[in-house]
Parts: C-alpha cells; sequence; structure tokens
C-alpha cells in the first residue's frame, strides 16, 4: 500500500467540509422541502442532506478519483486503498427544527484505521481536526480532553436511537449512569458530541447505534486529543456503539453502559 499524507487529506477534508456547509447555511431557518424518513417515521433525511453530499462527492471525486466513499445518503461507491466517510449533516432533527446544533463529518481512513478527520460546525464557525499522526485541534489550536478523575463530577453525553425498542433499552441503561454522573446531555449530533469531549466541553460520551460515518471523525479527534475511544459491542439486540472517556473514569463508565469487560476500540481493517 503507498503511503498517504496525512496534511493532504486533512485539507481536502477541511475542502469538502466547507462546501458542505455552504449548502447547510443557505438553508437554515427556511422550509426545507423533500424529506423522507428512513429508518423510522423519526429519523429523516431531507434535500440538505443529499445535497450537502452530493457536492462533497464531487469535491472528492474531482481531487480524488480512485478513492472510495461511504457517505450516509448514498451508500458506497467505489474501490481503492483509501475511503471516505462522509456525513453531510449530522443532526438533521435539530437542523430542522432550526436548533443550531449540527455539524458536518467528514474522515479518510485507509486499512489500518482513520488517517485524518474534520467535524466542522458550520453555525459557530468551529472546525475539529487531528490527523492520525498529529495533535486534535479547534481552529488551528491544539485541543485535550477532560482529566475528570471521578464520574460523579463527570458531565456525560449521549445520544438515543430510532427505533421504540432500543430507546426504551437505552432508558434503562441512564436509570444506570445518570445517578452516578455529575449530569447527563443530549444535543442530538454525535459528531459535535465526540468534538466537545475532545476539547472537555463535555467529559465522556457514550451511544449505541452511532454508524461509521458518526463517528470516524470524531473518535479520531478524542484519541489525539488524549481520551479513551472503547467499542461498546453488539450485546443482544442492542446494536455495538462507541464509549469517550478520560482514563480515570472510563472503567466505572463503561462497566455502567455495557456491563461486560472493557475492550478497547483499535483500528480494524476495513470490509
Amino acid at each position: 500500500m503507498s503511503e498517504v499524507d496525512e496534511q493532504e487529506l486533512l485539507a481536502l477534508a477541511r475542502d469538502a467540509a466547507r462546501a458542505a456547509a455552504a449548502e447547510l447555511t443557505s438553508r437554515y431557518g427556511q422550509v426545507i422541502r423533500n424529506i423522507h424518513a428512513k429508518s423510522t417515521p423519526t429519523d429523516p433525511a431531507s434535500e440538505a442532506d443529499f445535497e450537502a453530499e452530493a457536492v462533497i462527492r464531487r469535491l472528492l471525486a474531482e481531487r480524488r478519483p480512485h478513492d472510495a466513499i461511504l457517505g450516509e445518503e448514498e451508500g458506497e461507491t467505489g474501490h481503492g486503498e483509501l475511503r471516505w466517510l462522509v456525513d453531510p449533516l449530522d443532526g438533521t432533527v435539530n437542523f430542522l427544527y432550526g436548533i443550531p446544533a449540527f455539524a458536518v463529518s467528514i474522515a479518510c481512513e485507509d486499512a489500518s484505521g482513520t488517517v485524518a478527520g474534520v467535524v466542522l460546525d458550520p453555525i459557530r464557525e468551529e472546525w475539529f481536526e487531528a490527523t492520525r499522526s498529529g495533535p486534535a485541534t479547534l481552529n488551528g489550536s491544539e485541543i485535550s480532553g477532560s482529566t475528570r478523575s471521578d464520574l460523579a463530577t463527570s458531565m456525560v453525553a449521549t445520544g438515543f436511537g430510532y427505533e421504540a425498542e432500543l430507546r426504551e433499552r437505552q432508558s434503562a441503561v441512564l436509570s444506570r449512569v445518570l445517578p452516578r454522573a455529575r449530569d447527563i446531555r443530549r444535543f442530538g449530533a454525535a459528531a459535535l458530541d465526540l468534538a466537545w469531549c475532545a476539547c472537555g466541553r463535555f467529559d465522556a460520551y457514550y451511544e449505541r447505534g452511532v454508524k461509521p460515518w458518526d463517528i470516524a471523525a470524531g473518535a479520531l479527534i478524542c484519541a489525539r486529543a488524549g481520551l479513551e475511544v472503547r467499542e461498546l459491542s453488539a450485546a443482544g439486540p442492542d446494536p455495538k456503539g462507541v464509549l469517550v472517556a478520560p482514563g480515570a473514569i472510563v472503567d466505572e463508565l463503561f462497566g455502567l453502559v455495557a456491563g461486560e469487560p472493557e475492550r478497547a476500540l483499535r483500528p480494524s481493517p476495513r470490509a
């Protein structure tokens, strides 16, 4: 496999995120047409999602025509040593309701894992970035995650699935975590939850049912910010997920959420 240029890939992710953000901000606060449900009636996609992904795909195809792309709206296309994981609008429900908590998430991976990633918050104009060998940054300045040593004083973010049965099971997990933490936050955008962990706004985050495009960039940024990133393996009807926390509290939180021995989330060859 040829050597990859992390900074070149990061720059391309940044350009693609900027192009998608322009599509989103031009539509934000307006009546959005062509909304349809995906997995459930509470899981929508809009023309904003599709148009933002389309501009990302065009740019990637122009600059890296031999790479594969896995996008939330259009699925996977192409074959290559590198694959781009694209969420053009993470937080669609927030976007549709006019809630300013959504993001563009773009990552590039090779057979060893994620190489570069960008999470862009278009409303706050905040750029969270990292490469596999470089620091995590926010608007160019290096950032680090929480060093909280006590779960009881930790702010924990989470998210919920779209299926009623999964939400019911997630509420049981929440009932275990909430009494043991300072408080819980649920903002509805996994990429932002991860980015905010990376800069210390949240101490920790966990969620099941997230997709690769939701977390690829954010998980890399968190890891480079010094946090532990662990996989929540699938358990019975519960899909796999991700948990991020400082080292001092990660075991306790993992035990509450997963109820199983710890399992580190390591880069793995893609299928």
